[in-house]
């Protein structure tokens, strides 16, 4: 099993992007889902998280108010809308997942390949 991420792309600020993200290859129930996003000579930070249990959400402050995660558990996928955009949200985005392997029963995390966010001033 694999993440996939889609969405990505260059923007210009104030602007809209939607990142989405699915496991594919095999059977992966999902239980909670974090976007990370790192830019060129930075540290990896976290995003925005959320759980499938109760729904809970996570933003980190500079973004609270602009994007929203989100779940889709009919397709399995999960959505980072970002609004608002600007040029200090360029970066690489990533995907990770922790949940249940339907092929192995295993508990597992997993990371996207990552999908690059340019935000033009």
């Amino acid at each position: 099993v694999q993440l996939v991420e889609s969405g990505g792309g260059l923007v210009q600020a104030g602007g809209s992007l939607r990142l989405s993200c699915a496991p594919s290859g095999s059977p992966f129930s999902i239980n909670v889902v974090g976007w990370y996003r790192q830019a060129p000579g930075k540290q990896r930070e976290l995003v925005a998280s959320i759980h499938n249990g109760g729904g809970s959400t996570i933003y980190t402050d500079s973004v609270k108010g602009r994007f929203t995660i989100s779940r889709d558990n009919v397709k399995n996928t999960v959505i980072l809308q970002m609004n608002s955009l600007k040029p200090e949200d360029t970066a690489v985005y990533y995907c990770n997942a922790a949940g249940l392997d339907g092929l192995t029963d295993k508990y597992l995390e997993l990371w996207g390949q990552g999908t690059l966010v340019t935000v033009s001033s």
